[in-house]
This record gives C-alpha cells, sequence and structure tokens, in this order.
C-alpha cells in the first residue's frame, strides 16, 4: 500500500460522519496521572508524539519494529491528528505460532504494512468523542474498525482497550489483542 493511498484514506476518514464522531461533545479535562491497569501491562504516560511516547513506554518493542520495517514510523511521527490502536508486546506474543514472524519476513513488507494500517485512523479519535457510543469507525486500510464505549471494558473490535492517551500527534488507544481487518461484530441483541 503506497502511503499516498494511505492520506487519501484519511481524508475520506475526516469526512465521512460517523456515529460518534459527529456528537458535540464539551471539551476533556486537563489529563491526570495514567491510571493504573490490572495485569502485566503498565500504564504510559504521554511523551511527545505517538512514535515518541511508545518507545518511552518499553511495552510495544514489536510493534515500533513492525512500523519501522514498513517505513510507517514517518507516517505516525506527523503532525496528524492521527489515532492509534497500539497492541502491547503481550498481544504479538498472543498471536496464533507463526503468524508474526510470517508477516514480519514477507518480502516486500506489503502485508505487514496492510496488516498495520488496520490500527491507524486518519482522525482524533479520543474517548471523548466517542464514550458511550459503538459502531465502526473506517480505518486508513479502508476497513473498520468496530470500537464499543458504551459500557466497560471500552473494546476495539474484540480486543479491550487498556489505556486512552493523548498524543501531541492524536490519540494512542492502548489494547491488549491485534485487531484483525477479517473482525465481524457481533449481531444486535435482540
Amino acid at each position: 500500500m503506497k502511503l499516498s493511498k494511505l492520506f487519501v484514506a484519511a481524508a475520506m476518514a475526516a469526512a465521512l460522519p460517523t456515529l460518534a464522531l459527529a456528537q458535540a461533545q464539551t471539551p476533556a479535562p486537563a489529563p491526570a496521572a495514567p491510571p493504573a491497569v490490572s495485569g502485566t501491562y503498565q500504564a504510559i504516560a504521554p511523551s511527545g508524539d505517538i512514535i515518541a511516547t511508545l518507545t518511552a513506554a518499553g511495552q510495544f518493542k514489536t510493534l515500533l519494529k513492525a512500523l519501522d520495517a514498513t517505513n510507517l514510523t514517518g507516517v505516525l511521527k506527523t503532525p496528524g491528528p492521527l489515532t492509534l490502536f497500539a497492541p502491547t508486546d503481550a498481544a504479538f506474543a498472543a498471536m496464533p505460532a507463526g503468524q508474526l514472524d510470517q508477516l514480519m519476513n514477507a518480502k516486500p513488507p506489503t502485508a505487514l504494512q496492510q496488516f498495520l494500517v488496520y490500527h491507524i485512523i486518519n482522525a482524533k479519535v479520543d474517548d471523548a468523542k466517542i464514550d458511550g457510543t459503538k459502531g465502526p469507525i473506517p480505518s486508513a486500510a479502508g476497513k473498520p474498525v468496530y470500537i464499543d464505549y458504551s459500557g466497560t471494558p471500552h473494546k476495539a473490535n474484540d480486543a479491550t482497550i487498556l489505556q486512552d492517551v493523548t498524543v501531541t500527534n492524536g490519540v494512542i488507544h492502548v489494547i491488549d489483542k491485534v485487531l484483525s481487518p477479517d473482525f465481524m461484530p457481533p449481531p444486535p441483541a435482540g
């Protein structure tokens, strides 16, 4: 996928009125200290842009390596605004055996790049805009990520959102599972 397609998708994502993004919201209060999160995940603090924050956190080495291999690091350092659903190292480790190696070793890295671009939204999608909502948000890959902020825990597809971090060029939603573009949301109850 060429980076120009990423930016075309950005324009489309910004223009599409989605259920949550179109709602008027009051400004979010100033960020407090990172919340405590259970399990092995340690809450992170903003440290500049998306890439600087992921690097400082130390829990995203696999993601950072994959972004470097696909030349997406530079995209996530742009002024944005961008949103990244960021799987932790533990999330990558939980992938089916051999799947990550297959993606990381592919030449050219087109499949890995498309896989990663699915985790990017070409707009700032912070919890203030989507709190209480449920539905699709178009990803930079053209397929939607299904969010559910109507209850707790908050979800992106079938991944749990561990933390929302506002950074200088957008938002990082830390997730406990790698997202799949093949995800199909469950049918509505009733």
